[in-house]
């Protein structure tokens, strides 16, 4: 069936790629990165897609993981590398998992020493889990609307992410900060969010990192004005 095609189109090329004797240059490893992020991306979009339809079909509490896999081409093992539960495929929540390495570089002062620049950098590793488009989200909000406990489980995702990047910013800032860690955490999100919408805007494809400098810049400027 044409979802399993889809999922067989979306396989790592890194599981299959031929062993190169030459070093790969660094344009070429920042290709690849990309391009594993985009089939990343379009994976875990077809398992939302799934969830929605089976959703729409028979119900919340029949559908099962098992019956999104299937129909999604993939295997359960894939769908827990995506999403924690049933509920947050219907939501499209991500898991927004920050490397740990450049979690302890941004709480140790790196990797410039310069907080909003340090910043970006974390940020961007965000965006490398970024949320699918409006229509999914609008979507799971839709049913979500229906659902009360996915309602609690939306609210509850946010607040989890809002405070572990308040207590990652408190680890960088210290004691006594000069910046509150409610603020550089809420302009994290604030930057992670605006610069997915300018993404989606300039048509969903290539590198989303791209227009976080822009947003930025464009933030820098209206505060100096």
């Amino acid at each position: 069936m044409q979802e399993v095609e889809s999922a067989r189109d979306l396989a790592d090329p890194a599981d299959t790629r031929p062993v190169d004797e030459s070093a790969p240059s660094i344009a070429e490893l920042v290709g690849a990165l990309g391009l594993r992020e985009r089939k990343k991306r379009a994976r875990r979009d077809a398992l939302i897609d799934a969830t929605h339809r089976l959703v729409d079909r028979d119900g919340l509490d029949a559908v099962t993981v098992e019956a999104i896999c299937e129909a999604a081409g993939v295997s359960v093992r894939t769908f827990f590398n995506y999403f924690e539960t049933k509920d947050d495929a219907v939501l499209g929540h991500a898991t927004y998992p920050i490397d740990p390495l450049i979690e302890d570089e941004f709480a140790s002062g790196g990797p410039t020493g310069h907080l909003v620049t340090d910043l970006e950098h974390l940020v961007g590793s965000l965006l490398d889990a970024a949320p699918p488009g409006r229509a999914r989200l609008a979507k799971g909000l839709a049913i979500a609307a229906q659902e009360p406990r996915l309602l609690a489980r939306h609210l509850a995702w946010l607040d989890k992410h809002k405070g572990n990047l308040m207590s990652l910013v408190a680890r960088r800032l210290g004691d006594d900060p000069a910046h509150s860690p409610e603020t550089v955490a809420s302009l994290a999100l604030f930057l992670t969010h605006a610069t997915f919408v300018r993404w989606e805007s300039a048509g969903g494809e290539g590198d989303v990192r791209v227009h976080l400098h822009t947003v930025l810049g464009e933030l820098r400027a209206l505060l100096a004005d």
